[in-house]
């Protein structure tokens, strides 16, 4: 099976990251990627059909020993997404769980798992820990929503993993750092704002940030934050003044006086109660921080914190860039649904480190090439039950994709006669319900 050719002119650019049959043999496997019922590498050879003419052997090779890097097909597809980013490009940063089964394979581990797991009890489970960094975009065929398409990937392993696998343990936010810096760095010309929960929002990432990043996450209420420290002045004896004055903390804020706002995040309007100050936090007294303090009035999620280096913002402006960071949640949830990323079996370390990570690139690909040409070709299933939706999801996108695929096998048949429009559309309208 081969895809629409909008699609194909998608992946050349990672021809320049790998050899020719690397790369012919990779996108086959897209191709077979998109149209498995399961992703696993012989399920994709045989979605991909009569386009397979290769030895089996050779697309498992391509994840275990080819020679080609996944920052460089990343870095590829953050290229792609340049002509539709604006003057500051907006990433998400987080991590999750692909549960996993088998205690050779490279890297599994028992990590926190938080779909399982509730404020009062923690739960653990088997599989791999991936810190992935995204492009948050809002793409023109749906103004108003943010997409979040992941680009740069890192396998965590805990320290029982490090040291069976003899390598140095490094913590997430210390992944995450890395993948900010490998980003900034090549692309050192594009002014970056990252947006993560609080587990990268500590001194690990706020300290390490590169100079063209500025970073928006969440605060706890008892942090202690500090004033600028006075100038100092000539003949004064002693080590200057590192922190200012202590000031109040979120939750103290709060107490106070404070200015009601309606807030437009997640899709809906929500009153609330704010309040706003500039301020540096202990661990990183040289930054001016703007710190966030901001309670529902009705439901919501009670008192929240949140901080951006973006010290002159509006607070109405770091609320907002810390309600995109949903769009990674998103993400992860359409890559496991639709496109099997906890699906792969390969067990040794290229294969797990490439495999998996692959999935929401495809899923980058797929939203990027709906942008592109797919939201024309989209056609709604008519569901009179369902008459709130107004917007394609991704499963549309993706049933999009296959249905003008198939279009284009079907077209390419040399059928004759009478009857063959109607066995042409009984075709279309097959794949469509398959879909």
């Amino acid at each position: 099976m081969e895809l629409v050719p909008g699609f194909v002119a998608l992946l050349q650019p990672f021809a320049m990251t790998m050899t020719a049959p690397t790369f012919d043999s990779l996108t086959t496997i897209m191709a077979g990627w998109v149209f498995a019922s399961r992703r696993t590498v012989t399920r994709m050879i045989l979605a991909a059909g009569e386009t397979a003419d290769k030895h089996f052997s050779s697309y498992h090779r391509v994840f275990s020993h080819a020679r080609w890097s996944l920052d460089g097909v990343g870095l590829a597809v953050f290229d792609l997404l340049r002509p539709v980013l604006g003057e500051v490009v907006m990433l998400g940063l987080d991590d999750t769980l692909a549960r996993k089964r088998g205690r050779k394979m490279f890297g599994c581990g028992m990590h926190h798992d938080p779909l399982l797991s509730s404020r009062s009890k923690t739960i653990t489970n088997w599989g791999h820990n991936w810190v992935v960094l995204g492009v948050i975009v809002e793409l023109p065929f749906r103004p108003g929503h943010y997409f979040c398409l992941p680009i740069l990937f890192r396998l965590y392993l805990n320290k029982a993993k490090a040291e069976k696998h003899r390598r140095g343990y490094r913590k997430r936010s210390q992944l995450a750092v890395e993948l900010l810096q490998l980003l900034c760095k090549q692309r050192d010309n594009v002014r970056f704002h990252v947006v993560a929960d609080s587990a990268y929002g500590g001194k690990t990432v706020l300290c390490e940030l590169p100079e063209n990043c500025d970073l928006t996450s969440r605060l706890v209420k008892d942090a202690r934050l500090y004033d600028a420290p006075p100038v100092r002045q000539p003949g004064t004896n002693g080590r200057p003044r590192k922190r200012g004055e202590r000031l109040p903390t979120p939750e103290e804020m709060l107490a106070e006086r404070c200015r009601r706002v309606e807030l437009d995040v997640y899709g809906r309007t929500e009153k609330a109660r704010l309040a706003d100050c500039q301020a540096r936090m202990h661990a990183a007294p040289e930054r001016p921080l703007r710190v966030v303090a901001v309670e529902a009035l009705a439901g919501g999620r009670g008192q929240e914190a949140f901080y951006s280096t973006c010290h002159e913002a509006t607070a109405e402006a770091v609320i907002a860039w810390y309600a995109s960071r949903w769009s990674v949640e998103v993400a992860f949830h359409d890559s496991k649904q639709h496109l099997g990323f906890e699906e792969p079996q390969g067990w040794s370390r290229k294969a797990v480190e490439r495999t998996a990570p692959l999935a929401m690139l495809l899923y980058s690909l797929i939203v990027l090439w709906f942008a592109r040409e797919g939201h024309r070709a989209y056609q709604p299933l008519d569901c009179p039950w369902y008459t709130s939706k107004a917007e394609p999801s991704f499963a549309d996108m993706l049933a999009t994709l296959r249905r003008r695929s198939m279009r284009q096998k079907i077209l390419s048949l040399a059928l004759r006669g009478p009857g063959t429009r109607k066995v042409k559309q009984l075709l279309e309208n097959t794949v469509a319900m398959a879909a």
